[in-house]
Parts: C-alpha cells; sequence; structure tokens
C-alpha cells in the first residue's frame, strides 16, 4: 500500500485510521465510573498556566479539511492547571485499586492493538479492523495488557496508561480531584507559549537528527526504524518538555479531552470579538456513549504519509466508550 493510497484511506475513513471506534450499534449501558466517589481536590503533579490569549487552529495548512483546524481564532482563557504528564499506568493501577473500577476494554473483553505489538495467541486476535488493517481486535487486550492478554505492565509503570475510554478518564479524574481538559486548555498548554508554532518547539519537526517526540518512522505501516526509540509507548516523561512544563503534548499517546467534537466548532467561532473559556456544547441528539469526543497530541502510529496529527493544532475523535492502545489521557483543574 502506498503512501498516496494510506493519505486517501486517512481522509475517507476520518479518525479511524488514528484509534478505531468501538464497532457498536448502540451505546453500552455507562460503566461504573458512575460510582466512582469525587476525590477531594487535587493539583499534584500539575502545572500552573498563565491566563492569556493565543491564537487557536492551524496557521499552516497543514491539517485535514475534515477536522476542523480552521479557520484559526482569537481564544482568551483564565488561569488553570494541567498536568505536567499524562497519567500512567501506576497511577491508574492506584485508582483501580481503590475504586474497583472495571474500564470499558474489560468489560468488553477486547480492545485495539497495533498489528506488529500484538502479543496474543492466534485464537485472540480476533478480526482486523474494517478498512484500516493495522488495527487488530484482541481478546484480553485492555489497560493491564496492552499489547493482549500475553503482555503485562510490569516494566510499564511510568508509561502512559491505554485502552481506557472517555468515561474511563472521566472517571479517574473525578477521583483523583481533578478533570479533563477542554481542548482550548489542551492546546493553549501544549503550545507551551509559541503562538502560531507547528509543534511544542517550534516549526520543525526534527533538530539536528534529533527526534523530540515519538511518532512513526519508516515505512508506515510495515516497518518502524525506531529511530525515536520506541514501536509503542514511550515514558510518559520521555522527551524534553516545552517550556510551560509539560512532557509528549505530540506523539506518544493520543489524550481525551472534556469537548464534544464537532468538526465546525471554529467556523462557528468565527467573527466573535472575544472567544473566552469556550468548550464544545454537548449535542442533545446523540445517546451518551456514542457522543464523539476530542482527541488531541497525535499517538506513537501517526506518521506525515497517513496521520499528519501530530502537531499541537491537529484535532481528533472517537466516542466515549472506545479505547485502544494507543489512547490516554492527562487531567487539569481550575486555578
Amino acid at each position: 500500500m502506498g503512501d498516496d493510497t494510506l493519505r486517501r484511506d486517512a481522509e475517507r475513513h476520518g479518525d479511524s485510521c488514528c484509534a478505531p471506534a468501538a464497532a457498536r450499534n448502540e451505546p453500552e449501558p455507562e460503566p461504573s465510573q458512575a460510582s466512582v466517589p469525587t476525590g477531594e481536590r487535587s493539583t499534584r503533579g500539575q502545572v500552573r498556566i498563565p491566563a492569556g490569549t493565543f491564537w487557536m487552529g492551524d496557521s499552516h495548512g497543514d491539517g485535514y479539511a475534515a477536522d476542523g483546524e480552521r479557520p484559526v481564532h482569537s481564544v482568551s482563557l483564565s488561569s488553570y492547571l494541567i498536568d505536567a504528564k499524562a497519567v500512567t499506568n501506576a497511577q491508574f493501577a492506584a485508582f483501580v485499586k481503590a475504586t474497583g473500577h472495571v474500564t470499558e476494554a474489560e468489560r468488553d473483553g477486547v480492545s485495539a492493538v497495533f498489528h506488529l505489538a500484538v502479543q496474543a495467541a492466534p485464537a485472540d486476535v480476533l478480526q482486523r479492523v474494517s478498512d484500516v488493517p493495522w488495527w487488530l481486535a484482541v481478546r484480553g487486550a485492555d489497560w493491564r495488557h496492552p499489547a493482549g492478554p500475553l503482555s503485562d505492565i510490569g516494566d510499564l509503570q511510568n508509561h502512559p496508561v491505554v485502552h481506557v475510554s472517555w468515561r474511563d478518564a472521566q472517571a479517574y479524574a473525578r477521583w483523583a480531584g481533578k478533570r479533563l481538559p477542554t481542548e482550548a486548555e489542551w492546546e493553549h498548554a501544549a503550545r507551551g507559549g509559541l503562538d502560531r508554532a507547528r509543534y511544542p518547539w517550534g516549526d520543525e519537526l526534527t533538530h539536528g537528527g534529533r527526534w523530540r517526540c515519538n511518532i512513526w518512522q519508516g515505512d508506515f505501516p510495515r516497518h518502524n526504524t525506531l529511530e525515536d526509540g520506541h514501536l509503542t509507548t514511550a515514558p510518559a516523561t520521555a522527551f524534553q518538555p516545552n517550556a510551560y512544563g509539560l512532557h509528549n503534548t505530540v506523539g506518544n499517546v493520543w489524550e481525551w479531552c472534556q469537548d464534544a467534537f464537532r468538526p465546525r466548532e471554529y467556523a462557528d467561532r468565527a467573527g466573535a470579538d472575544a472567544v473566552v473559556d469556550p468548550i464544545a456544547a454537548e449535542p442533545v441528539d446523540v445517546a451518551d456513549g456514542l457522543v464523539p469526543r476530542v482527541m488531541r497530541g497525535g499517538s506513537y502510529l501517526c506518521h506525515d504519509s497517513y496521520c499528519n496529527r501530530y502537531r499541537v493544532a491537529a484535532r481528533s475523535s472517537n466516542t466515549a466508550e472506545s479505547s485502544s492502545a494507543n489512547i490516554g489521557f492527562r487531567c487539569a483543574n481550575d486555578a
């Protein structure tokens, strides 16, 4: 499959190339996070982002039109706090131990794993995901077994937790005394003060041949040259942080945001005198589990040949109940 074909697939199939959605026609009942207690407010591991105004969106014309990264528009935000890193396996394990939470991937008994990373018996590899054959539906893949039932997180305690749905992320945030960031907060913090830049460090992907993030190198999806050192997740504090002290705001794992996803969100804001602390409205005609939710930052599978979404302006989405081996999250808080 050539680069042109992969790019056409990405544009035609939208977000599924990045992280496949749960294959359900109707949402499952909301799982056990509804009973997760609300924890005392905590700012542990968070950095304060000062109030300010920034230009939100794609200033370089790099994005896919269907993602709605344009028009670029001015957004003003109140001061807030955000985690310096994605929530790790160790942190999520503490949450599960304290609450007994069962993730949606565990309830379903299956989740999506990249084909070169699968660790499972042949009988547990159920099928390839339609139109994106690099994703395999693997029985027993979940946050404890990120590559399948023959894998574990023993050596991955400081890696981002994956195979967590938006609803799982909400449950963790509630327990931790935090919340998910809004999409605007996420982009503002990810930029690290570099307005209109492509990446958290500037406009050039590499500097002196050094990789600054965990994405795909080589021939996607067949061969990864591992120039950045990672086939799948990297530690949550890998690579140099941005100027605000945030690690891995592009690459590594997609990160859930609070907002519902609307491709026309930016277009509908255009012309407003001031957009202050925005958050996309909840749709009233879509069942909760099937509401598309914003994901930001790209993942270790992003590659320019098919998914140029490892930029701070890039947007993607998935349904609230979906999970895969490249979706995680970080938390935020009001200041």
